[in-house]
């Protein structure tokens, strides 16, 4: 709950201003608490595809945030290090994905197998991405790119369990209300928004406001 409602604040917030950085923060952390947590838990209970999805958004949150932190210019160690993490969480999605499809019921650990290939798409669209910038580095509008759609992913992963996968824990007047699906896919719609303000404002080519 504090990682979405921080989550939600820090995306529609001015960006760069005081209350964007301090909602970040919670979020970040958060983030790292539940992820760490949810996927022991998952991993304890042979739930393979939330263990790996928990490591995948701890990746997102940490590069997202060494993305906020670090000046323009060549990137570091720890994006060398990383990279070959994110590869080895895709390669585990699309394994457990080939084992779902072709279980009897079409479902890995009681689990349906089309969000493993999914996350496996974004995944390597996010391996490619630190490929990129270990060759040229990272800065400006590109930068601020990097962290956005990275936590708002990050976001919406966890948007999208809590609204959609955990309803029995809501009101039961809300189990099926299109609010929540709205509540659970705003993160995309609104990183699409920041992405095109990031990548055409003016406002934005020299580093962000």
């Amino acid at each position: 709950i504090a990682a979405i409602a921080a989550g939600y604040v820090a995306i529609l917030a001015p960006k760069g201003k005081r209350l964007h950085r301090a909602a970040g923060n919670v979020f970040f952390l958060a983030m790292l608490v539940m992820l760490s947590m949810g996927g022991t838990i998952a991993a304890a209970e042979v739930n393979r595809p939330t263990a790996v999805t928990a490591a995948f958004g701890i990746y997102l949150v940490a590069t997202a945030w060494a993305a906020a932190k670090r000046p323009d210019g060549p990137v570091g160690g720890f994006e060398r290090w990383v990279i070959w993490a994110v590869l080895a969480t895709a390669a585990a999605e699309f394994v457990l994905g080939w084992i779902g499809m072709n279980s009897p019921n079409g479902r890995i650990d009681r689990l349906p197998w089309q969000p493993a290939v999914v996350l496996g798409v974004v995944a390597l669209i996010a391996a490619f991405s630190d490929l990129r910038v270990l060759r040229r580095g990272v800065s400006g509008a590109r930068r601020i790119a990097r962290h956005l759609w990275r936590m708002s992913t990050a976001l919406f992963i966890a948007s999208g369990s809590f609204f959609l996968g955990q309803q029995k824990v809501l009101p039961q007047a809300l189990h099926g209300s299109p609010i929540l699906v709205i509540l659970a896919l705003a993160p995309l719609v609104l990183m699409i928004f920041w992405l095109f303000r990031v990548r055409f404002s003016k406002a934005f080519r020299s580093g962000g406001p």
